[in-house]
């Protein structure tokens, strides 16, 4: 007998063929399974992201808070991922939980600001002083010999100057130190009278609307200079012109090197071109315009409705000029502007609504005490409110 049969064993023959066919089946099942769970997971998050995404919410939780004491007058813009406030005897940076990061002192009747990446540009308007800033601190100051009527700043700071005295208007480009880099003059008699300027983001290209009623109607100009190559062997480095008769346009802004809009009072035109901007879309307007409001990818336009219950009419177009949204809304608003994640922001002093481009009411909530800001977070439902005597850090709940 051999030494297996005298321990009690006997050799079986294996099916290798049958057992490979289980392992198979088996490593099927396990297959299905986690396909089955990730599938539920993805489902549920779906259903979750979706449910958070449609929900309004009327209420939020503080998550830090940091008392204020600046008079009620200051303004604040959102600058480089921080707060930028400024009044007439002063401005400050500071980061989001109020610590300063630099201030400059100044007296000023109307100070305006103007931003452009992480350059800006605080101006006092009819008077002539102007003070260039970065993250890092005012890089340098102009005073001008005329009245301020409008300034914009591109992202290295460049900065273009629109001054007016005894009927004519200069034009004047300075780099961010406050020296001189090119100028001009507009006599109001023979040209019109310069009603908007925008400064390209990279400093190449400016925009001038003006004003012409001279021959007993109100037609608009709008002319584009270029300081780069494609401008050295134009007349004046101007290298394109639009006249649109029988219309005002009060307001233009670059929201990109290569991409300029123009709000006129019954037409909106969209441009676009890397060395000479040209028309691509003129969207016409119906009625009055109550607000205009933009950003880099979109722009928004509110009517009153007084035939429904006082009631306002959004919408929101992409900038080709599709239109993306409509919406009505009752606020009795103050302002209207996007945050930075794309959401419509609309307040008053007590009041505050913020749509998602979906049209969805996001948030809707009454304050007590007056609010003066509100800044979108870097996660969803995260925001900062400035409050009298207050900055808080919330989460929407």
């Amino acid at each position: 007998m051999s030494d297996t049969e005298k321990q009690g064993f006997r050799a079986v023959e294996a099916n290798v063929e049958e057992m490979e066919k289980k392992i198979r089946r088996h490593r099927k099942r396990i297959a299905l399974s986690i396909a089955s769970a990730v599938t539920v997971i993805a489902i549920l998050i779906a259903a979750a992201g979706i449910y958070f995404e449609l929900k309004e919410y009327q209420d939020y939780a503080v998550s830090s808070e940091v008392e204020r004491g600046e008079s009620a007058s200051a303004k604040y813009e959102s600058f480089a991922g921080r707060i930028l406030r400024y009044n007439n005897d002063g401005v400050f940076y500071t980061d989001m939980s109020d610590n300063l990061i630099w201030n400059q002192a100044y007296e000023m009747q109307n100070p305006s600001a103007d931003i452009c990446e992480n350059y800006a540009a605080l101006a006092d308007l009819q008077g002539n002083q102007i003070y260039i800033m970065n993250t890092a601190g005012v890089q340098g100051s102009i005073k001008t010999g005329k009245p301020i009527e409008a300034v914009c700043i591109a992202n290295q700071g460049t900065i273009a100057v629109l001054t007016q005295s005894d009927g004519t208007s200069y034009l004047e480009l300075y780099n961010k130190t406050g020296d001189s880099l090119a100028s001009g003059e507009i006599h109001v008699a023979n040209s019109g009278y310069p009603l908007d300027i925008s400064l390209s983001n990279d400093a190449n290209k400016l925009a001038v609307s003006i004003l012409d009623i001279s021959k007993g109607k109100a037609n608009t100009t709008i002319t584009f200079y270029n300081f780069g190559a494609a401008g050295q062997n134009e007349i004046d480095n101007m290298v394109g012109s639009y006249v649109y008769e029988d219309t005002i346009i009060p307001e233009i802004k670059f929201v990109s090197n290569d991409r300029m809009i123009a709000f006129g009072d019954h037409q909106v035109i969209l441009y676009e071109g890397k060395q000479s901007p040209k028309e691509t879309s003129v969207l016409d307007l119906k009625q009055q315009v109550k607000s205009v409001f933009y950003e880099e990818s979109y722009f928004g336009l509110v009517y009153s409705r007084e035939d429904s219950g006082n009631s306002h009419k959004m919408e929101i177009y992409d900038m080709k000029g599709k239109l993306q949204m409509e919406q009505t809304f009752k606020m009795d608003y103050q302002d209207i502007e996007f945050l930075r994640n794309h959401e419509i922001c609309i307040r008053n002093e007590h009041e505050c609504e913020i749509y998602t481009l979906r049209g969805v009411k996001r948030f809707t909530y009454k304050f007590d005490q007056a609010l003066h800001k509100i800044f979108s977070g870097s996660l969803g439902r995260r925001y900062t409110f400035i409050l009298d005597g207050v900055i808080e850090k919330v989460k929407l709940k």
